[in-house]
């Protein structure tokens, strides 16, 4: 055990953690040349096309250091925001954590929250500072940065170019010097920690777990704690580019296990894996449960579709277990689920996945954040979404959730930034200078008000510098109401929001022309109305397509084109009453991008 070390890489998005992990692989030869490409972690088409990482991915890779020889486990990492739940996982797996900063870019926002985690769980921390060889490098200033965050001497910092290999070896060295080794007992009974799972559509479910005491051989008899369900350990082994089975995997390693699992229900993320003959006697801890933070109806195009979305969103939640979802139905899209989701990111990358991973097409509906509602007689309601609202006479108030956002920023932005926070209802709590020219903001604001584009107007103002992080605080007392939008007088279900009373003239306008544009013209003519309750706030008209009916009149007495036209506009009227409205998917997608 003492020549094992687990250790993660925590970052902020694009300081280079996938690039860092591609060197360590190379220099202790786990890939050779011919294996070898550019985020070779990033397995997904998606990770590679987006440029960021979704899932943190394990491997195992073998060092010689001072003539003995090292198991390094390592877990790459996400550093987008709506990942962190995958952090929070991968750094409950670890006994150390390679915290890497961008010399040109600093300290930000998700550098200090991943940090947090990371020294919550009593983590070692090694801080690397990574692209030294870009001519816009600050070492010096961001090595004062880490110095004042973590307190460590200057000596302690590594410096690396990930994209070089230069400084990579010393990170290695320090990898087995300064992370301890995992602790546990080989002899107790088996206690190993469930962190990730895969369906794999041949060999059933894989689960990865770290063994924290005990040891696991091939063909045991196991049992999942929290479920108590038992298995036969058909195969055991570790994680390199490919599962590589063996005889045992033994105290403090990390490895896979195939037990033949068909049925996605039975491997929940965070369970324990013991034996049956001789079980521990307590689950592991250190696993919080996955807050959502935005809700979203996930609806098949086709009804008859209903049963494979489940089986769908089962498999897709072994791989990401931050997604959370219930059956649901609405009288326009008839029967789906509500999921939860951490961010719009995820949300947009889980609907990207179901369409490519299970050839599922899904309507989405528009993303909202749950309420408490209290009730005339007294109750507390959660509501997830506007149709779940109780009658405006019932309703004695609603309370919204809040957030304490952190915005890390260079200070020449600070006065448009500012103004993007005021905007969004947002309260200044506190701000400081983290040098001459960086400023940290907190400000406590509602949820509702960053979920849509919050983050994209961010970047923009701040031409990419500015990071962002936030945690939820609280439900606070807030004056919203129900916005419908009506086609031809139906109510379109997928398409209300709940909406602070001050922004639901100027959303309920602007939706409408939104739609306007999206929504193809028919053979008869469309109404599209913004109401609260019965009170019609916005209108456009979507004109019917025409046939020219009077172009065989040439000449002659006006009265007879007058009756070709009467006679055409009743077909349009009857048309109407029996005519169905199609909306086009962008249009329930195109609602979050409204500016």
């Amino acid at each position: 055990m003492k020549n094992i070390r687990n250790f993660c890489i925590i970052a902020h998005i694009d300081h280079g953690k996938s690039t860092l992990a591609d060197r360590m692989l190379e220099l202790t030869g786990t890939l050779d040349q011919r294996e070898m490409e550019a985020q070779v972690l990033d397995s997904m088409d998606l990770e590679k096309e987006k440029g960021i990482t979704i899932k943190s991915h394990a491997i195992q890779m073998r060092y010689r250091h001072g003539g003995q020889d090292y198991i390094l486990n390592l877990l790459d990492t996400p550093g987008h925001v709506d990942f962190s739940y995958e952090v929070s996982r991968a750094i409950a797996s670890c006994e150390g954590a390679l915290l890497v900063v961008d010399a040109t870019q600093g300290i930000q926002a998700q550098t200090i929250s991943n940090l947090y985690l990371a020294i919550n769980h009593d983590l070692e921390i090694i801080p690397v500072l990574n692209k030294i060889d870009m001519e816009a490098a600050m070492v010096e200033t961001v090595s004062d940065q880490i110095i004042d965050l973590i307190g460590c001497d200057r000596e302690d910092i590594l410096c690396c170019s990930a994209k070089t290999g230069e400084g990579v070896p010393a990170i290695l060295d320090a990898i087995v010097e300064r992370f301890p080794a995992p602790v546990g007992d080989p002899d107790a009974p088996l206690q190993a920690l469930i962190f990730d799972s895969v369906f794999n559509p041949f060999r059933g479910i894989i689960a990865y777990f770290k063994v924290i005491n005990g040891s696991i051989s091939t063909g045991d008899k196991v049992k999942f704690f929290n479920t108590g369900r038992e298995y036969d350990a058909d195969e055991v082994g570790f994680m390199k580019m490919k599962l590589c089975p063996t005889e045992k995997v033994s105290c403090g390693n990390v490895g896979y296990i195939i037990s033949g699992i068909k049925t996605a229900v039975e491997v929940k993320v965070g369970d324990t894996i013991t034996h049956v003959d001789k079980p521990c006697e307590k689950s592991i801890e250190g696993f919080e449960e996955v807050k959502p933070m935005l809700f979203a109806g996930v609806y098949p195009v086709e009804a008859d579709e209903y049963e494979d979305l489940r089986a769908s969103l089962e498999k897709l939640q072994l791989n990401d277990a931050s997604l959370v979802f219930d059956p649901e139905s609405s009288l326009a899209l008839g029967f789906g689920f509500r999921c939860g989701f951490l961010g719009l990111l995820h949300l947009e990358i889980m609907q990207e996945r179901l369409y490519r991973e299970f050839d599922m097409d899904v309507i989405t509906t528009v993303p909202n954040v749950s309420y408490k509602v209290y009730t005339t007689q007294g109750e507390e309601l959660d509501v997830h979404n506007p149709s779940g609202l109780p009658a405006p006479t019932l309703i004695d108030t609603i309370e919204e959730p809040y957030i304490r956002a952190q915005i890390i920023s260079k200070s020449e932005y600070f006065g448009q930034i500012m103004k993007l926070c005021l905007d969004k209802r947002g309260i200044l709590k506190s701000q400081h200078f983290l040098t001459a020219d960086r400023v940290e903001l907190n400000y406590d604001m509602p949820l509702a008000e960053i979920v849509f584009d919050f983050y994209d107007k961010l970047k923009s103002i701040s031409r990419g510098y500015a990071s962002f992080d936030y945690h939820i605080i609280g439900y606070q007392k807030a004056d919203l109401v129900k916005l419908d939008i009506l086609l031809n007088g139906e109510q379109v279900d997928a398409l209300s929001s709940l909406i602070h009373r001050d922004r639901a003239y100027d959303f309920g306008r602007r939706m409408c022309e939104k739609l306007k544009e999206l929504i193809p013209r028919q053979q008869f003519e469309i109404a599209i109305q913004a109401a609260i309750g019965a009170k019609i706030i916005a209108r456009e008209t979507i004109k019917p397509v025409r046939k020219d009916v009077i172009a065989k009149c040439y000449g002659g007495d006006i009265s007879r084109k007058r009756k070709l036209l009467e006679k055409q506009k009743k077909g349009k009227k009857r048309m109407r009453q029996v005519g169905n409205v199609q909306v086009p998917q962008s249009a329930f997608m195109a609602v979050l991008k409204l500016d």
